[in-house]
This record gives C-alpha cells, structure tokens and sequence, in this order.
C-alpha cells in the first residue's frame, strides 16, 4: 500500500493509529472521500452541516499572515514550486482555473513535466485516482498561499510504495529539474518508513542513502526541500524515521488543527492535529540545526520542524474534476496539505530577500527565529507526543506568521 500523505477529505472521520506499531507501519492514512459538494461552504455552514470547520484560501492566507506580504507585491512572482507526485492528474490545470474563478485569485499556467512512461489516466484505477486526488491538492493549496508563484507539476510513472519503489523516478526528476535550474522550492507530499528500505534491519542503510544525491544536489543549488512528515502520529524512538521527512536536507512539515471563524481569524490557539507525524530517525544523525534541541531528539535527526493547518477538521476547499462521475468540492487534510502550504511561505520568503533560501531549517531553529510561533495544545493521538513548549515531536518549534517570518530572515 502507498504512503504518500494521501488526501484526507470532507466528509470521512479520521481515524488514526494509536500504537507504534500501527504508526510505524502505516504512517499515512488513505481515506477515501464520498460525495463533493457542489460549492464550498463557509465555516459555519461546514460546522452545522458537515460537522467541521472548512477553509478558504483567504481564511488561510489570514490565519498566517501572508496579506502584509501581498500589500507589498510579495506573491512568489518570479519563483517556482516543484510539486512531485506519481501519476499526477488529466484536469489540474482547468481544476486549478475554478479554484481560482471560485476564490478570486489570479490563474497560473501549471507546467506538467511527465517523467517516464506515465500511463493514460483510469479514473477506475483506486491508484492513479488516489495520486490525482493529492496532485490536486498539492497543487491548490501552494498556490492558495504563492499566487503569483510558477508551478511545475512533476508527473513520474512509477507509483511511490513502500521502501525504494517508486523513489528512484522521483529523485531522478528532482535532480533534472535542479541540474535545469527549474525550481526554488520542493514539496514532497509522500514518503516511506526507513525501516521498508532494503537492509535496514541489520544495519545497512546504502538502499535509501544512495537515493540521496538529489537532495544533496539541491542544497548545492540552493533549493529548498519540504515533506510531509507523515499522518501516523509518530512513533517512539528506535522504530525508525519517515523518509523524506527524516532526511537533514529537508524540512519535515507536520500538521496543527486550525480553529478559525469565517474571515480567517482564529478562534482558539493553534493545537496540535491528532495525525500529525513525529518520528526519531534510526538512519540520520542529529543535524547541527537541531543542537539546541537534542534534550528531545538525542543524538539522531529528529520530526517534524514546523507544522501548518492538516487536521481534515480545518481542510481547505478544493476542486477537482479528474473523475467525471464526481466534479466538484472536496476537503484536503493531512500532511499532504500542510506541505505544500509551507511552499508556498517559502516561495514568498524568497521573492521577499530577493534570493533561495535553501535549507530553511537553518532559519527556523534560529534562536529567537522571528514569527516562529510556539503550538502548546494537543497531541498526536491517545498515545502520541503532547504539544509542550518549545520544541517538540508534535508540531517541531510549532507554527508561523509568515509577514514577522519573512521579516526576521537574514
């Protein structure tokens, strides 16, 4: 079974893993969504009719406060968000254009770059719909928080499993894209447990570290990495990490429940979603930029590193159409989303200091890191990690405001 941070939409209660066992095995949870909605809802329609809250992409822009960047021409103009997923979907780019219609934001050609033998779309197929529905969603939610940012879809041909299969196609279009200098920040809404890699059990980890390269191409390039940390709610220390999430180059990108009212503001402090992935990783090393923090995470690389909105009680509005029997409205959720939103903060950020970031964790485990905002409520499942102050398993050093984020870079 994939674990890509499949969609978690409306409509569908979640239901999340309580024991390490259950995590470790099967970090992402895919859900299926039933019926969309002919049109989004605001909260408090969402709230008394589908039992949830429900977002737009202006209520998402508020919560994090990206509209001071606006006011300023900050849009991602003249940066590109590299989006990689399996298969990815025949409609995003009309879905993309209603989303926009639908929310007023200005459209954006989305570049389909096909690596590989990519099949005809089956709608029929539980597999290539799956990846559509989360190609969908990445896309969407990195272009409700960078509308002026450029978009490269990756489509590869291979679906991402378990362990190494489907891997090798996705680090190969990274490294293509990084080598064509196309990309200044990527979002990976998939990953794998370490412990699924070829011989992990006795020791040898050269079946996922030779994967690799790409990212280390990256950082040389300066290009900005992002995973979903996962939708498992962590595991304890000695199970193992969730790759890519649990690599050094990457930011691992965990998951809050949003609590807002219908204009975006907020109604309650951020918390700590139930799903939210934190994992100690059994392959990496603790990184320098996790120094400060190595009372929680020992001596090896430790997740996530900042949480955004992913509880699917809190989703974001998206549309789709890549199965004609079921055009219409659907709630994200999960990391999956959250990763992807965290992009589009970075494409901002760029644009903002008129260069890469590249690998951003060195920024956010600043000491004193402006618009870092701490998450201390919640935990991940009934037996998971607590939200405490300061760094955690839960939420990594909690959330952002994007405007103060953008304004302490240096």
């Amino acid at each position: 079974m994939s674990t890509r941070a499949l969609l978690i939409a409306a409509l569908v209660a979640a239901t999340v893993p309580t024991t390490a066992t259950a995590a470790a095995v099967t970090p992402m949870i895919p859900l299926q969504h039933t019926a969309v909605q002919p049109a989004p809802l605001p909260t408090d329609q969402c709230l008394a009719q589908l039992k949830r809250h429900c977002y737009s992409p202006q209520q998402i822009q508020a919560a994090y406060d990206v509209n001071p960047l606006y006011a300023r021409g900050i849009t991602g103009k003249g940066r590109t968000i590299v989006i990689v997923d399996s298969f990815g979907s025949p409609t995003i780019q009309h879905d993309l254009e209603v989303f926009d219609k639908q929310f007023g934001l200005p459209d954006t050609q989305v570049e389909v770059l096909k690596w590989g033998e990519v099949p005809p779309f089956d709608p029929t197929d539980p597999d290539q719909s799956g990846w559509a529905g989360e190609s969908t969603l990445d896309v969407e939610a990195a272009h409700a928080v960078a509308p002026g940012a450029k978009i490269v879809l990756v489509e590869t041909a291979v679906a991402e499993t378990e362990g190494p299969v489907g891997v090798p196609e996705m680090m190969s279009a990274i490294n293509h894209l990084v080598n064509a200098g196309e990309g200044d920040v990527v979002s990976m809404s998939w990953g794998t447990g370490e412990r699924h890699f070829p011989g992990y059990e006795v020791g040898d980890y050269t079946s996922l570290t030779s994967q690799r390269y790409a990212f280390q191409n990256a950082a040389k390039h300066g290009v900005t990495l992002a995973a979903s940390s996962g939708d498992g709610g962590g595991a304890p220390a000695g199970i193992g990490g969730f790759w890519p999430s649990s690599d050094p180059l990457v930011t691992a990108i965990g998951g809050t429940h949003l609590d807002l009212d219908n204009t975006g503001k907020r109604v309650n402090p951020d918390s700590a979603w139930t799903g939210s992935g934190g994992y100690v990783s059994q392959v990496f090393d603790r990184p320098a930029y996790q120094n400060g923090v190595k009372s929680v995470v020992g001596a090896k690389r430790g997740t996530p590193d900042i949480s955004l909105d992913a509880d699917p009680d809190g989703g974001l509005w998206i549309y789709s159409s890549y199965d004609p029997k079921a055009p219409g409205w659907w709630l994200g959720g999960g990391t999956s989303q959250s990763s992807p939103l965290f992009a589009g903060v970075v494409a901002l950020a760029d644009q903002a200091v008129g260069h890469r970031l590249g690998q951003i964790d060195n920024q956010i485990y600043r000491p004193h890191a402006q618009g870092i905002v701490d998450v201390t409520a919640g935990q991940t499942g009934a037996n998971g990690y607590p939200a405490v102050p300061g760094y955690d398993h839960a939420t990594g050093v909690g959330t952002l405001d994007a405007a103060r984020f953008v304004a302490g870079l240096r």
